[in-house]
C-alpha cells in the first residue's frame, strides 16, 4: 500500500518519533475523540498507561512530556520546546486539557508505567482513560505508536495503518510492482511518487512541502554545527559536531588535503542532526527521529560534493532524492516496520540508510534498477542491527550510528552506480528478511534498554 511523502517525512521535536511524536499524536487524538463524543466537558481526571518499550525507555525518550503535550491539544509540528509547558504542570499539578479546561493532573500518579507488560499487538502501547466527577470511565482507548510518528488505535492495528488506502494512480505494495510500473510507464521512481502526490494535493503544494522538508533538514544541520554544551539526560555527553566543524574549517583554511575529507563532512552532518534530535530540537522524521541524521547528511553530501558529477542540476537532484527515498520507505512501511521497538535499529537506521542510498542514486541520474539495487545493498548490511540505547536516551550508540549510516548509504549508492542494476538479491526479499529478523530478535534488543550496550556499559 502506498504511503504518502508527507507520512514518510514529518516535522516534529526530538528525541524519538515513536516515543515522542507518536504518543503526542495519540494523546491529541484521544482528546479530539472526547470532543467528538461530547464527553470533553465531563472530564475530571485523565490517566495514561504506558506499556512495553514506551514504559521502559519513556523518560529518556521524552514520552511523558509528549503525553502532556498531546493532552494539552498541542500539535507535534507546532510545539515550541523552549516553552515550559511540562514544568508548569509538574509545579502546579494542573493540566489545561485541550488548552480549554483546567483539571487536576499529577504526572507521577496519572502517567503509569507498566514495564513488565507488552501488549500483544505492538511493543509501543498506551492506554488513555478519562473519568467524570463520580469516578466513572467516560472513554477508554488503546493506541500504538508504530514508527515514524504514525499511530494506530487498537481496532486499527491489524491493518498496520491508521487510514484507508489512498486513491492514487500508481499504488504498489512491493518493489517488484514498483519496478514494473516504472518499466511499463517509462517513469522513474521519483516520477511515480510525484504523480501520486499530485493526485492527493496540488503540484504546487507538493513542491512547497518538499521545499519545507528540505529547509528543516538543512536548518537542523546548521543549528547542530553551531551548538555547544552537554546533551541532556544525565549521561553528560558533550556535543561534538561544533568541534568537528571547527577542525574541518581549519583544514580548509590550511589547505590540508585529505582524500577522505568528505567522509569527515558526512560524519559531521550526521552528528549535527542527531545531536539536535537528542536535545529535543526541531527535525524531520526520516523515517524516524532516531535515524533523522542520515537523510540530511547524504542530501548535503550530494549538494556539496556530488551534484556537479550528476546528470541533474542541484534543485532537480534534491527533489528526486527526497521523492525516491519516500517511494522506497513506503515499501518498508507496507511490508515490515520502521519501529525500533518492533524490529530493532535495522528498522530505523537501516531503513534510513536504504532510503538515502536509493535517493542518492536517483539524484545522480541512476536508473530505477540501480536505485532498487542501492536500497537493497544498504539494508542488506544493516540486517540484525539492534536497538540498545544506553540509559534509554537517543545518544549512545544512536548519534554515531547516524553518521555511520550516512557514510554506508553513500557507499551503497556508489557500488550500485558501478553496475547496471542487475543483482542477485531482490529488495523485497531483503525487506522480508529484515522483518523476520526483527520478529526473531529478543525483546531486550528492541528499544527496551534491557540488553546490549544498555546493560554492558556502566551508566554513571
Amino acid at each position: 500500500m502506498y504511503y504518502s511523502f508527507f507520512e514518510i517525512f514529518s516535522i516534529g521535536v526530538g528525541p524519538s518519533s515513536s516515543h515522542t511524536v507518536g504518543p503526542m499524536r495519540a494523546a491529541k487524538r484521544y482528546i479530539d475523540n472526547l470532543h467528538q463524543k461530547e464527553l470533553f466537558n465531563k472530564v475530571e481526571r485523565v490517566e495514561a498507561v504506558l506499556y512495553g518499550s514506551l514504559a521502559l525507555t519513556g523518560f529518556g525518550h521524552g514520552t511523558v512530556k509528549a503525553i502532556v503535550y498531546g493532552l494539552m491539544g498541542l500539535e507535534a509540528e507546532a510545539i515550541d520546546p523552549e516553552k515550559p509547558y511540562v514544568a508548569a504542570v509538574e509545579r502546579d499539578k494542573i493540566l489545561h486539557l485541550g488548552q480549554e479546561r483546567a483539571i487536576a493532573f499529577d504526572i507521577n500518579k496519572d502517567v503509569i508505567f507498566e514495564k513488565e507488560t507488552f501488549l500483544p499487538e505492538h511493543s509501543n502501547g498506551m492506554r488513555f482513560k478519562s473519568y467524570d466527577r463520580d469516578g466513572n470511565i467516560l472513554l477508554e482507548e488503546v493506541y500504538f505508536s508504530v514508527g515514524g510518528g504514525t499511530i494506530a488505535r487498537q481496532d486499527e492495528i491489524a491493518r498496520r495503518v491508521e487510514r484507508q488506502p489512498y486513491n492514487v494512480p500508481y499504488d504498489y505494495s512491493s518493489a517488484e510492482e514498483l519496478l514494473a510500473i516504472c518499466e511499463k510507464e517509462n517513469l522513474s521512481i521519483a516520477d511515480v511518487v510525484m504523480i501520486n502526490e499530485s493526485a492527493l494535493r496540488s503540484h504546487d503544494e507538493v513542491m512547497a512541502g518538499i521545499a519545507k522538508i528540505r529547509r528543516v533538514m538543512q536548518n537542523s544541520i546548521d543549528r547542530g554545527m553551531k551548538a555547544k554544551g552537554t546533551l541532556p539526560g544525565g549521561l553528560n555527553i558533550p556535543r561534538r559536531a561544533h568541534e568537528i566543524y571547527e577542525r574541518l574549517e581549519q583544514k580548509f583554511r590550511d589547505n590540508d588535503y585529505d582524500p577522505l575529507l568528505m567522509v569527515d563532512w558526512i560524519n559531521l552532518w550526521g552528528f549535527a542532526v542527531a545531536e539536535e534530535n537528542a536535545t529535543g530540537g526541531q527535525i524531520v522524521t526520516a523515517p524516524t527521529m532516531g535515524s533523522a541524521g542520515i537523510m540530511p547528511a547524504v542530501l548535503r553530501y550530494f549538494e556539496r560534493f556530488a551534484s556537479h558529477k550528476s546528470n541533474n542540476d542541484v534543485e532537480t537532484g534534491v527533489v528526486k532524492y527526497l521523492l525516491t527515498a519516500s517511494g522506497i520507505c513506503s515499501l518498508y512501511r507496507s511490508n515490515a516496520s520502521i519501529s525500533g521497538a518492533e524490529v530493532g535499529c535495522q528498522g530505523e537506521v537501516g531503513v534510513a540508510c536504504s532510503m538515502a542510498a536509493a535517493g542518492l542514486v536517483a539524484a545522480m541520474g541512476g536508473s530505477y534498477k540501480q536505485v532498487e539495487n542501492a536500497a537493497e545493498i544498504a539494508m542488506e548490511h544493516n540486517l540484525g542491527l539492534t536497538c540498545d540505547p544506553i540509559g534509554g536516551l537517543v545518544q549512545i550508540p544512536c548519534i554515531e550510528r547516524n553518521a555511520m549510516g550516512a557514510v554506508k548509504a553513500v557507499n551503497s549508492a556508489r557500488i550500485a552506480m558501478k553496475g547496471d542494476g542487475t543483482h542477485y538479491v531482490p529488495l523485497d526479499d531483503v525487506i522480508k528478511t529484515m522483518l523476520d529478523t526483527g520478529r526473531d530478535m529478543n525483546n531486550k534488543y528492541k528499544e527496551t534498554s534491557l540488553g546490549g550496550l544498555a546493560v554492558n556499559v556502566p551508566n554513571c
